[in-house]
């Protein structure tokens, strides 16, 4: 008996939906087993997979598209100047990583579209950290002091119409976090009438 059009149309729908649960059970699994990592093995992410990586931020959601973030990959040079500016309490952390990663998000003076491109550019820092734990890879989203001084903004050339909101610390991890504590749903969560 031939197989009817809309047989073979739900077969390949039927495929789709199944196909798409299992990449959301698989998001899911990346999302919560994504840890913050403070020991990292000796070698840099190779420049390929660092692009891979900030490819992917620029999916961010993004109101109007103004694609407000920015990505510094700080080199020796920059690191030192940054390690220099934090000062001898600081700048050991500065090193945990071999590769590290400033991101900012180009503010327009329009209160109402910073706000919204603050919160673009953490999407993309957060995309940055899932796609490198997809990639096997650690990773440290940290806010150091330094980097809201003007002594550590000219150490990486941050200019003044960006806001600077993290330093990523990325790499082979060295050892597993612990799983943390984390809020019930009930917590967090709200239906409104």
């Amino acid at each position: 008996m031939p197989r009817l059009h809309g047989q073979s149309g739900y077969t390949r729908f039927a495929q789709r939906v199944q196909s798409r649960l299992r990449a959301l059970d698989a998001f899911a699994e990346l999302i919560r087993s994504r840890r913050t990592h403070k020991s990292f093995g000796p070698d840099p992410v190779p420049r390929e997979t660092l692009d891979e990586l900030l490819e992917l931020a620029r999916w961010a959601p993004n109101h109007h598209r103004t694609n407000p973030w920015r990505f510094r990959v700080l080199g020796p040079v920059t690191l030192e100047r940054l390690k220099d500016a934090a000062g001898p309490p600081e700048a050991p952390k500065l090193d945990r990583a071999r590769t590290l990663v400033l991101a900012s998000c180009v503010l327009s003076g329009d209160l109402q579209q910073d706000e919204e491109d603050v919160c673009a550019t953490a999407c993309a820092i957060y995309t940055v950290l899932l796609a490198a734990q997809a990639r096997g890879l650690a990773g440290y989203w940290r806010t150091p002091r330094v980097l809201r001084t003007k002594a550590g903004r000219e150490a990486v050339g941050l200019p003044d119409g960006e806001r600077f909101l993290g330093l990523v610390h990325l790499g082979t991890p060295r050892g597993e976090p612990p799983v943390p504590e984390r809020a019930p749903l009930e917590a967090y969560r709200e239906y409104l009438p």
